[in-house]
């Protein structure tokens, strides 16, 4: 776990999106970020939590179920 700030266009680049997602996430109170004066950072393990919170497991499937 690393408290490294990364700037929205960075938390974009980990997360394999535009910078609009961050921002949405931001602006909606979904992700954990701080303000430097008026720049927003995000922690980088504040994205790992996230993703890790998001993650899908597969289902197991059943015997016998088609």
């Amino acid at each position: 776990m690393t408290n490294r700030l990364l700037t929205v266009e960075q938390v974009a680049e980990l997360l394999g999106t535009t910078a609009r997602f961050p921002r949405r996430l931001i602006a909606e109170r979904r992700i954990e970020y701080v303000k430097v004066g008026r720049h927003v950072r995000i922690a980088e393990h504040v994205v790992e939590a996230f993703v890790a919170a998001h993650t899908v497991t597969p289902a197991r499937r059943l015997r016998g179920v088609a």
